[in-house]
This record gives C-alpha cells, sequence and structure tokens, in this order.
C-alpha cells in the first residue's frame, strides 16, 4: 500500500490517469478494429515531430522567465531558414541543414531582442511571451507577401509575389530524417533518424544543465535572489535562455516540417505554442521547474491521446469526426495545462 500511495504522490493523480487513460485506448483499440501497429507509428511520429517543440520550454523555464509562450517567434526562424534554403535551391538531406544553418543568426538575433524585452519586465514574462508571439505572427504575415522570393513552387502563382499559405517541401527536405535508417517491421515503422536527432538535442540539454552557465541558470530560476549574491549575471544567463529556446523552436519546426511534409505560413506558426506547453505540463514540469524526462513523457502522452483517442472514437461510433474529436481532446488538455500554470502562479 505504501508503495503505490510513493507511485501515485511521485507520479501525480493527473499524469496516472492519462497515462492509464492511453493504455485502455491501446487495449481497446484491436476490439473496435484499429490496428495497434498503424496507432503505435503514428505515436512515435508525432512524438518525434514535436519533441523538440517541447524540450523548447526547458532552458526559460530553468532560468526563470516561465514557459514560452513566445515559441512563434523561434517558429518563425525556422520558417525563414526553410523557405531561404528552398529559394537556394537546396535539395536532398542537405537542405535540411542548410535550413537550420540559415534560421540559426534569425533564431539569435530574435531570442536576442525577445530576452532583453523579458528581462525589462521581470515577473510578467509569460503575458509579455504571448504578446510577443501574437505580434511576431501578425508582422510576418505582412512579411510573407512582401520579401523578395522567387521559387515558383512557394510564390504565389506563376511569376507572382508572395508565398502561398501551404508550401510542399517534397524534393527539398522531405523525410529527410525520418527516411534515415528507418525500420520497418510489417505494418510498423519506425522512423530512426528523426528520434535519434531528437534524443541527441535531448541529451545536449541534458549535457548543457549540467555546464556552469546550465548550472547559473538552474540557479536563477531556483532563487535569483541567491543567484544575485553569488555574482551570477542574472539578466546575460536569461538572455542566453530565452536564446537557446528560440534556436530549439527554428530546429524544432523544421523537424516537424520534414516529417509533415509541408511548412505552414501566416497563422501556423500561431498554434504552435499551447500544445508544446501543455505536453511539458503534462510530462510533470512546473513554471520554475522542467526536466529532460518531464519533456518525454509529456510530448508522449500528450501526441498518444491525440492520435489514439480520434482513432478509437471514430471506430466505435462509426462516423468520422476525427478532426472535432482531436480538437476537443487537444484543447482540453491545453485548458488542463494552463490551469495547472495558474495555481501554481498563486502559491
Amino acid at each position: 500500500m505504501n508503495v503505490v500511495r510513493k507511485i501515485i504522490e511521485k507520479t501525480g493523480w493527473p499524469r496516472l490517469i492519462i497515462g492509464l487513460f492511453l493504455l485502455s485506448l491501446f487495449i481497446l483499440a484491436p476490439f473496435v478494429g484499429v490496428k495497434i501497429s498503424t496507432s503505435l507509428k503514428d505515436t512515435v511520429v508525432r512524438f518525434g515531430m514535436n519533441g523538440i517543440l517541447v524540450l523548447a520550454m526547458v532552458p526559460m523555464i530553468h532560468s526563470g522567465c516561465g514557459l514560452n509562450f513566445g515559441l512563434p517567434l523561434g517558429i518563425i526562424a525556422g520558417l525563414l531558414g526553410g523557405t531561404m534554403a528552398m529559394e537556394l535551391g537546396a535539395t536532398g538531406p542537405i537542405s535540411f541543414f542548410i535550413a537550420i544553418l540559415i534560421a540559426t543568426p534569425f533564431a539569435v538575433l530574435f531570442g536576442w531582442g525577445y530576452g532583453a524585452l523579458l528581462n525589462r519586465v521581470k515577473g510578467g514574462e509569460m503575458m509579455i511571451a504571448t504578446y510577443v508571439g501574437f505580434s511576431s505572427v501578425a508582422f510576418m504575415c505582412m512579411m510573407w507577401l512582401l520579401l523578395p522570393y522567387k521559387n515558383p513552387t512557394m510564390v504565389w502563382g506563376y511569376g507572382g509575389t508572395g508565398l502561398r499559405t501551404t508550401i510542399s517541401v517534397e524534393g527539398y527536405y522531405l523525410k529527410a530524417l525520418s527516411n534515415f535508417l528507418k525500420i520497418e517491421i510489417g505494418g510498423f515503422t519506425f522512423p530512426t533518424g528523426m528520434i535519434l536527432f531528437v534524443a541527441f538535442l535531448c541529451f545536449l540539454m541534458w549535457l548543457f544543465l549540467r555546464t556552469k552557465t546550465g548550472t547559473a541558470m538552474t540557479a536563477i530560476g531556483s532563487n535569483p535572489v541567491y543567484a544575485k549574491a553569488s555574482g551570477i549575471k542574472i539578466d546575460r544567463i536569461r538572455t542566453i535562455s530565452v536564446i537557446l529556446s528560440t534556436w530549439l523552436g527554428a530546429v524544432g519546426i523544421l523537424i516537424y516540417q520534414q516529417s509533415f511534409g509541408f511548412m505552414q505560413l501566416y497563422m501556423g506558426p500561431f498554434y504552435m505554442a499551447f500544445p508544446a506547453v501543455a505536453a511539458i505540463l503534462i510530462g510533470g514540469a512546473s513554471i520554475n521547474k522542467a526536466s529532460i524526462l518531464n519533456v518525454v513523457i509529456g510530448a508522449f502522452l500528450f501526441q498518444g491521446i491525440l492520435t489514439m483517442t480520434p482513432s478509437v472514437m471514430n471506430s466505435i461510433i462509426q462516423t468520422d469526426m476525427s478532426e472535432v474529436i482531436r480538437i476537443i481532446v487537444s484543447n482540453g488538455m491545453i485548458i488542463y495545462a494552463l490551469t495547472r500554470v495558474v495555481k501554481g502562479a498563486r502559491k
């Protein structure tokens, strides 16, 4: 009994309930005609697609900047990298890494400006981050129409100006990671390259948090007064955390695109922050504490529920309501996560 109580206390009722619900969906799936191999494949793929976007929350949480609702800023840097790589005519897997290379200076510049702003509004970071995320998306809605792109696969019409809303990455970096060393067993395909890349970045973040700078970052998030008394340059470390988070957002959207097959401009980045925030909170993080394990658990649970619920429900009711169910489940988990943020902030 004591062992069970300790497991519940350590895991927490919400994560335990979500985990058991996901397990029950996997158990129920074969009885309603849903293939386990297909469902598991979709869950693993969605985990890989979204894992780094969730990881992007970690640096800012550790430095006390809170949850990164300004994630669209990093996503925009990634979109600039992707579109410019295509404009330059880069093709094949190498275009994916060229896109990261081009996106990096944009991410550093955006992150530096974003960090400078957050340093001036200590205590209200999440509110300002939300404003930054929304306003940057609105600004880029104009810029996507004005920037001088010429690639006919991206612009509106032949010889037109302005980028299309949705752009295919086929012929450029489609499946650049997903098809690398992929494993196929029956109906199950494991995207080895993508999962290894996600694991590699998670490992690098784990190592970084154990460096002098990473330790200082954690100290600031835990106790800024003590950190300042220890001689830590708080504003500098916070800015580094924001730059790192913005860069991870840029890389994360490129990983997402190479698997999804399309880049979505204009209002596309607007909807990416809340699922990432919800996932890391469901994984057990708080507004001032997060770990790599929280990222892995949260991303898998969130994407697993989002994948399995529509499939199983559609098979039960014999009607295609996948999009409606997906919206309800996704928004429900986001509302739950944001409720946790409010409770955490009042303590």
